[in-house]
């Protein structure tokens, strides 16, 4: 039986596929370059993308792992009817941050599904990495609480939801162990780099503007900051969703500042 991860060089869908060959799972990594794709010795990595899913075979595929990216509107009731029509029998979903035409057709599909809502991640940080190296300040709008999340334990539940009985129909709310404005961010990334790091607060527009800078379109832009500006109470809360379904702890942000404080 073979698991098929899409999105599998992507921010979570690495994590899933890492757990997964951890776990023995034969492993079908779908990416746009395979030649650059940087994934476990016995991952068969594929050329495709699955905002094209005529392309893509599923051939042995029992198991699916798909992350909501932008362009899978459109297709992605396709995606999941093929995978259904192949012989796909468990699939699991990390949403796009709302229950989109993908997730709904998932839950529609009469297969067993999974659907995974994080909230916000921990690799956000990593926007702050020039400044941090440039200058030891981070510029953010605002500094709200986030029980933000680590990307590996994401990935982890993916794969417990996909190779274990008793995830199906359910629907997971992922927030890390603890509740942390920006400046509590700042202050744990200060202390592994043993430096002071300020907050400069820019408004609204300014990091709006940023992400126009950046390529993000002009809707998009204003969600993300929008969301900022008042993230929902399932962001500024801890659950406790991963430790249920992993049986241990779910990682800090400290662990991620430890994992990643060379690119700071």
């Amino acid at each position: 039986m073979t698991v098929l991860v899409t999105g599998a060089t992507g921010n979570t869908g690495r994590h899933v596929v890492a757990e997964l060959v951890r776990r023995g799972e034969r492993v079908r990594a779908l990416s746009r370059n395979p030649a650059e794709a940087r994934l476990p010795a016995g991952v068969e990595v594929v050329r495709g993308t699955h905002t094209e899913p005529e392309t893509l075979s599923f051939d042995g595929v029992t198991r699916l792992h798909i992350t909501v990216t932008a362009g899978l509107a459109d297709v992605g009731a396709d995606l999941v009817k093929r995978a259904v029509d192949a012989g796909v029998r468990r699939m699991t979903i990390v949403w796009g941050g709302y229950v989109g035409p993908t997730e709904q057709a998932m839950a529609e599909s009469g297969v067993e599904w999974t659907r995974l809502e994080p909230q916000e991640f921990m690799s956000n940080a990593l926007t702050w990495a020039d400044s941090v190296r440039g200058g030891n300040v981070v510029r953010e709008p605002f500094d709200l609480p986030s029980a933000v999340v680590h990307e590996a334990d994401i990935g982890a539940v993916a794969a417990t939801a996909l190779t274990e009985d008793g995830h199906s129909g359910k629907v997971y709310n992922l927030t890390g162990p603890e509740s942390l404005t920006t400046r509590d961010r700042i202050a744990i990334l200060g202390a592994a780099l043993g430096r002071d790091i300020g907050l400069e607060q820019i408004t609204r527009q300014q990091a709006v503007d940023r992400l126009l800078a950046d390529g993000v379109s002009t809707a998009d832009a204003e969600y993300v900051i929008g969301w900022h500006s008042d993230p929902p109470t399932e962001a500024r809360t801890v659950d406790r969703t991963v430790e249920k379904v992993l049986g241990r702890p779910a990682r800090t942000f400290a662990q991620w500042v430890g994992e990643h404080v060379d690119r700071f």
